[in-house]
Parts: structure tokens; sequence; C-alpha cells
């Protein structure tokens, strides 16, 4: 097995605003395998610090796995190097990025091989699918940013008009009473558009149990209403609740017990996309709904993204309409969103090797 490692540097559409500050650009990594028969296998790593690892640390981590892959160390010896202490609940890796590329470049390879498409090889933890069941598309939720509420309700419209049945409506940046009247207008507007709401653990207890008092019942869920590590305020709360920044650093195992309404499986975070399609797994057996999002990533971890999502039997709408916030690509985007769904391309691995050579 031959292995190869390149950097990579895209600039977005507009500043990602984080709790560690604005992001202008995603900076990341291409890893890529090629197997003595001439298959080949892409992964991106594309780290996100307060998720995953940071980039300097990814690309030593890289180096060296690439380094040993060339020496003649089995991919899967590597990428169990990378596992932490906790692997039953998720890979739970100190660099997920890292082993995010490394992961999806061996399943590319693998699918590829298969001569299928990614998702058909990744469906392990539900089952096979059989010849009959091909997944065209997958659905997808659009995201309003905060904004006052007639601006809200404009976007939301427009979202609607674009084909898109779910709504995600960022909130927690506002006085409560405000982000109140913001979930309401839009819920009156559009009576048939399934909404949810993220607050991104802007909230205390008290006023995120105010919150679902107020308008938990025109909602999916709140996503993330209090700090990520506040499991025993979470349990507590009444109302339809998902948990999204909690998985950056709880056990699944731990994040299942606060019994959430659905959980935001991001596979940049969690170290792949084999390990995502076993938690969403794990996490049905436990009555919880699994969500697939990125960490508006490339198009390489995108596109495999999809697949993940499309390993999932009737997922519910997921946040793959991320592109747009990219100025520029790794290359083609051939999961585009469209009618508010994301198409899950079909042939063979994860579709993008040749994003190797565009990136050129």
């Amino acid at each position: 097995m031959n292995a190869d490692l390149r950097s990579f540097s895209l600039p977005l559409a507009d500043p990602l605003d984080t709790a560690r500050g604005s992001i202008e650009r995603r900076e990341g990594l291409l890893v890529r395998l090629e197997s003595e028969s001439g298959v080949v296998g892409v992964g991106e790593a594309t780290p996100l610090p307060g998720w995953t690892e940071h980039y300097d640390e990814c690309e030593r981590v890289l180096s060296n796995a690439t380094q040993a892959i060339d020496e003649g160390e089995a991919v899967e010896s590597v990428l169990s190097n990378l596992d932490g202490t906790q692997s039953e609940s998720l890979s739970r890796s100190a660099t997920p990025a890292a082993r995010h590329a490394l992961d999806l470049a061996l399943a590319d390879l693998c699918a590829s091989r298969e001569r299928v498409a990614l998702y058909r090889d990744i469906t392990a933890a539900f089952g096979d699918l059989d010849d009959a069941e091909r997944v065209e598309s997958v659905p997808v939720n659009a995201t309003v940013g905060d904004a006052p509420v007639e601006e809200t309700v404009a976007e939301a419209e427009s979202a609607a008009d674009a084909g898109f049945d779910c709504l995600k409506l960022k909130v927690g940046a506002r006085p409560l009473a405000a982000d109140v009247d913001r979930v309401e207008a839009v819920s009156d507007a559009l009576p048939d558009l399934e909404l949810r709401a993220d607050a991104n653990g802007a909230w205390d207890r008290a006023t995120a149990q105010q919150f679902l008092d107020a308008v938990g019942d025109r909602l999916a869920y709140v996503e993330q209403p209090l700090p990520a590590t506040d499991l025993a305020g979470l349990a507590a709360l009444s109302g339809p609740v998902a948990l999204d920044e909690t998985l950056a650093g709880v056990a699944l195992r731990d994040v299942l017990d606060v019994d959430p309404e659905a959980v935001v499986l991001k596979p940049m975070a969690l170290g792949g996309p084999r390990p995502v399609v076993a938690a969403a797994e794990r996490a049905r057996e436990a009555s919880v709904e699994p969500v697939v999002t990125t960490t508006i990533d490339g198009s390489v971890a995108r596109t495999a993204a999809v697949h993940v999502a499309a390993a999932i039997p009737d997922v519910s709408a997921c946040g793959l309409a991320t592109a747009n916030r990219l100025e520029s690509d790794l290359g083609p985007d051939i999961a585009p969103v469209a009618d508010g769904r994301a198409v899950v391309p079909q042939g063979a691995g994860n579709g993008t090797a040749d994003t190797w050579g565009y990136h050129d």
C-alpha cells in the first residue's frame, strides 16, 4: 500500500464565528491510499479546534501514519493506534480529524475495489442493503442564523420555496423573549415546516427550560440548549433536546443516558464515516434519532457525510447543505443539494478520488 499526504487551504465565503474566535479559512490535509492493484482511496482531515485536534497535531499524526503505511504497516493497524481508550463508545481518538482522513481513505478504497458506492459498503451496522435498496438522495435541513423577526421569517420562507422541509433556527444570541418571538413567527408562517432550534450551549438551565416551556411544542427539538458538559442539567430539562457539542468530549453511552431526542453526529469530529454509522446504530437502539452533519468540510469529507447519511435507514434531515459556506472547494460538488435533498453519488467508492489531481 502506498500513502501520500498533501495540504490545502479553502477560503470561507463568510467568516465562521466559533468559541475560539473567527475563522476565515478551512485548513486541512488530503490522504491518498493506493493498493498494489492500483485501487485508490482519498480521505480528508479538516481540523476544527474545539471539536478536533489542532492542525499541527493532525499534520504530525498523518505524516507519521502515511510514512508507516509506506513502510509496510497495515492501514487497519495504524487506525487502531489512533483509537482512544473508549473505542466501544466511539473512536474517542485524541486526533479524530486525522483518524477521519485514514478511515475515509480506507473505506473509499475498499468500496472502490468492490465497485460499489461508499454508502453500500458502510451499512454493516444496519445490515447490508440489497440490490433494490438504492438510496438516490437524503433529506437535509436549511439553517437560518440570528436575525430580527421579519428577516428570520423571510429567510425561512426562502428556504421553504427552495424545497426545504426542515429548518434549523439559530437561537441564544438574543434575549429569550426575542428568540421565542422568532420561533413563533416562523412556526405561524410555515406550519408544515419541521422546525428545529440550535442554542449552541448558550443558556443556563432556567433559561433553557423557559424556552422549552414557551415553544417546545412548536419544535422537533432544541439542539444543545446547555453547555456541553452539563449532563445533569440536560437530563433534567423537560422538552425535546438534541445533543451536538456534548459528543465532542463525552462518551456516546453517557450521551444516550441523557435520553435526548436526537444526537448530532459529525464524522470529522468522531473519527470517520464508519464509527459514525456504528454510533447511529447504537443511537437507534436507544430510540434516539441520529442526525449527520459536517464541520464545514471540503468536498471529500462532505460527500462522505452524505454517504454516511445514506447508510442510515430513513434518516432524518441532516446538516449537509454547507457547500455554499466555502468560497472555493477541493473539487466539483458531486453531492449537490436541490429541493431540500442531497444527491447520493452512485459511482464506486466516495466518488472523489479525482480530487487529488483536481487540487494540483
